[in-house]
């Protein structure tokens, strides 16, 4: 599932509007992002923890030459995904029913008036093909 996607699934519970639901991904995203930046772990019960990773400098081998190279040290984001879905993952446990959108009070229509409908012409039936004679 793409970030198109998944706002496309999202925008029922927010009364089917794309717009609504593209900036609460917005939201949602921006936050882990900016949290995971400063250092902070960003934990959400029953899905999981987003965690920011110092890794090492260290060596490595070029696949192509076999040469044996340095690697910078680098920062890394990791997912460690919680027993909730995990349990779900496996079979576990069954997930409810995903939520609704609040019904909506249906807005009035104006009733207008029907205009005068013209008369139907009456329609020609088409004649059946000739079927071709055989020849010998």
């Amino acid at each position: 599932m793409n970030k198109a996607q998944f706002i496309a699934y999202l925008a029922p519970p927010f009364g089917d509007s794309k717009k609504e639901a593209a900036r609460a991904v917005e939201v949602v995203f921006d936050a882990i992002v900016r949290n995971i930046s400063k250092g902070e772990d960003v934990m959400i019960n029953d899905f999981g923890k987003f965690k920011k990773v110092d890794r090492p400098a260290r060596k490595g081998r070029n696949p192509f030459t076999g040469e044996t190279i340095q690697i910078k040290a680098s920062k890394k984001v990791r997912f460690l995904a919680a027993k909730g879905l995990k349990d779900v993952i496996s079979g576990a446990k069954k997930l409810g029913a995903a939520p609704v959108a609040p019904a909506k009070a249906a807005p009035a229509k104006a009733v207008k008036a029907k205009k005068a409908s013209k008369p139907k012409r009456a329609v020609k039936k088409a004649k059946p093909a000739k079927k071709a004679k055989k020849r010998r």
